[in-house]
């Protein structure tokens, strides 16, 4: 059976999304279909509605989601009806070489449901991040959705299937920060707080938040900034090594995506100290390092792909903290609002007036 529910799409490149009604089969063997409580809008969305991820238009946009599974096909045994689940974009094989290895966190052929779903002419959707959550009901593989505790707020959990957790794991996994580090984030939006919130939980006693807007300052002091720099008005480098006795920070997290603020967590660091780029750059963007700075300083360069994340070890450990109080998961929802108020969101992230927009299904 072929289930008619409302979702909002990207037609064409730069075009305002649409409220359209999309056709979601029942799930075949190895997929789940998800009720969608809440789900984050993220600058992921908007890079699909603007034609940077790709051009397999029309897009169903919405991936940072959490529901309640409805029906799982033949021989799942994640999940079950009833389960309250946050989607996630690993659903890892297990079979290839890095898996084989191990390191199933970089897995290199997640899944994503079989199944397409589409608009009620037969025109198939490009679900965002092999997700689409913009809708009532999803159908995902069903090992990208990921039990957790139901009494968290969905619109809470959901940021964990996104942003959230790319800072999170930017600092606790990928960056290692430890008891007593020092610790600079580069960029204070949601995934740049995401990181100080998690370098504030792994133990830093020292957090340095870079941005150039005041107001996004103020919400780092909130996650665990110990100290903010306005970088329109000091050169950050210099605030930061004034910061860690002339030294600079044991880790530094590049959450923008610039060769320029990359560059500046690069000088920022410590010797034998590690630089994080979390932020997603342009793919035209190139950057040029002194090489024997490359050398000299020692450490490591790294890339935090989805905070490095396996989500059936992480989400459950994350949802508890958030249970505990230890976790400030709800201090990224700057609001809430209906599914077709989706692109006056995008005006608005894109103006920095919010962490995130978080729709919340009827």
């Amino acid at each position: 059976m072929v289930q008619s529910v409302r979702g909002v799409i990207a037609r064409s490149k730069g075009a305002p999304v649409e409220m359209e009604t999309i056709l979601v089969p029942d799930p075949s063997p190895g997929e789940a279909l998800v009720a969608i409580q809440a789900c984050g809008v993220c600058h992921t969305d908007l890079h699909y509605r603007e034609g940077a991820i790709n051009d397999e238009f029309p897009f169903l946009l919405g991936h940072e989601a959490a529901g309640i599974v409805e029906a799982v096909g033949p021989g799942v045994d994640e999940v079950a009806p009833g389960d309250f689940v946050i989607i996630n974009w690993r659903a890892v094989c297990g079979q290839c070489r890095s898996c084989a290895r191990g390191r199933s966190q970089y897995c290199f052929a997640t899944h994503n449901a079989n199944q397409p779903m589409t608009l009620a002419d037969g025109t198939k959707l490009s679900p965002a991040l092999g997700i689409g959550a913009f809708v009532e009901k999803t159908l995902v593989a069903a090992g990208q959705a990921t039990k957790v505790n139901p009494e968290a707020s969905a619109a809470a959990a959901g940021l964990l299937g996104c942003g959230v957790m790319a800072g999170l794991g930017a600092a606790m996994t990928t960056g290692g920060v430890g008891r007593g580090d020092s610790v600079a984030v580069f960029g204070c939006g949601g995934v740049g707080d995401a990181a100080i919130e998690g370098a504030r939980l792994a133990g830093a006693s020292t957090i340095v938040a870079v941005d150039i807007d005041d107001r996004k300052l103020e919400w780092a002091r909130q996650f665990g900034a110990t100290h903010t720099v306005n970088s329109r008005e000091s050169d950050p480098v210099e605030a930061i090594r004034e910061l860690t006795g002339g030294n600079g920070v044991d880790v530094a997290i590049e959450a923008i995506g610039l060769p320029e603020t990359y560059r500046q967590c690069f000088e920022a660091r410590d010797l034998a100290g590690t630089v994080v780029l979390v932020g997603v750059p342009n793919p035209t963007a190139t950057i040029e390092l002194p090489f024997i700075e490359v050398f000299g300083r020692g450490g490591a360069l790294k890339s935090s792909w989805y905070g490095d994340c396996l989500p059936s070890r992480d989400f459950p450990m994350l949802i508890d903290l958030y249970l505990q109080g230890r976790l400030n998961l709800d201090g990224f929802v700057s609001e809430t609002i209906a599914l077709d108020e989706v692109e006056e969101a995008f005006h608005k992230m894109e103006c920095g007036e919010v962490l995130r927009s978080v729709v919340v299904m009827d």
